[in-house]
């Protein structure tokens, strides 16, 4: 989804990694959850943290940071784990995405929602879906279901799997 295609007020959420503000659909969280332990799996790409046991099922954890080229993101108070539904292949991926803290739910309008630039971002732009305008400071709305590739989701799944079927 563009901007050009956003054309009704939308609630998102929003969280930081480092000194930079994000912003996610709600429609696309499931929840949010305290840091919790996570069990690294091995032979795994760096930025795939491990898994969490939610309530019986297993969902794997990604480390955001890692994933936009930041340094490995550090636990602290605030750090927290985003429950996110992506949609791929015809099907919903149940991925968890840690963040150095989750800020707030609030709406935007079409008209608080510009285009991302094409230069001066460290992240791709198809990764995302706008920049977001809230009083003085902006913040990057991510197009969730593009910031993972389909070999990559492919892994998520395929490694929630596995550990779904050894517990």
């Amino acid at each position: 989804m563009s901007v050009q295609n956003i054309n009704d007020v939308r609630p998102y959420l929003t969280f930081t990694l480092g000194e930079e503000l994000f912003a996610v659909d709600v429609s696309k969280v499931r929840e949010v959850l305290d840091y919790t332990n996570i069990t690294k799996i091995p032979r795994t790409p760096e930025y795939m943290r491990g898994v969490i046991n939610l309530r019986g099922s297993v969902v794997p954890v990604i480390d955001l940071r890692l994933k936009f080229g930041m340094s490995k993101s550090e636990r602290t108070i605030k750090t927290c784990i985003i429950v996110l539904e992506i949609a791929f292949d015809h099907e919903t991926v149940v991925l968890g995405a840690l963040a150095d803290s989750v800020e707030e739910v609030f709406e935007l309008e079409p008209a608080q929602i510009e285009p991302p630039p094409r230069l001066g971002t460290k992240f791709k732009a198809e990764f995302l879906q706008g920049m977001g305008k809230r009083e003085e400071n902006f913040l990057m709305i991510l197009e969730i279901d593009k910031v993972f590739s389909s070999d990559e989701l492919i892994i998520v799944q395929e490694t929630g799997s596995l550990m779904a079927e050894s517990a």
